[in-house]
């Protein structure tokens, strides 16, 4: 039997952080394509700022190279499941 009233509980959110400031990291190669699929979801789809925390900057830079590394045939443009 559940509670209507009952409030749920959430995990609690982390703060997102930019993880290129904090390593550094000025240059996105396209030409690694197992990092790069760690920016995309199982259908191919480049993952949104609100999910990843990446800046702004980054998050432009990320879709380039995945474009870039699609174009070259690196990475798949879509798939069923990519992971």
């Amino acid at each position: 039997m559940t509670l209507v009233n009952e409030p749920v509980e959430k995990n609690v959110n982390r703060k997102k952080y930019c993880r290129f400031k904090k390593a550094g990291i000025k240059y996105i190669d396209y030409k690694d394509p197992n990092f790069l699929l760690k920016l995309v979801n199982e259908q191919g789809r480049i993952l949104p700022r609100r999910l990843t925390g990446t800046s702004l900057k980054y998050q432009r830079k990320v879709a380039q190279a995945i474009k870039r590394s699609r174009h070259l045939a690196l990475m798949p443009f879509v798939a069923d499941q990519l992971k």
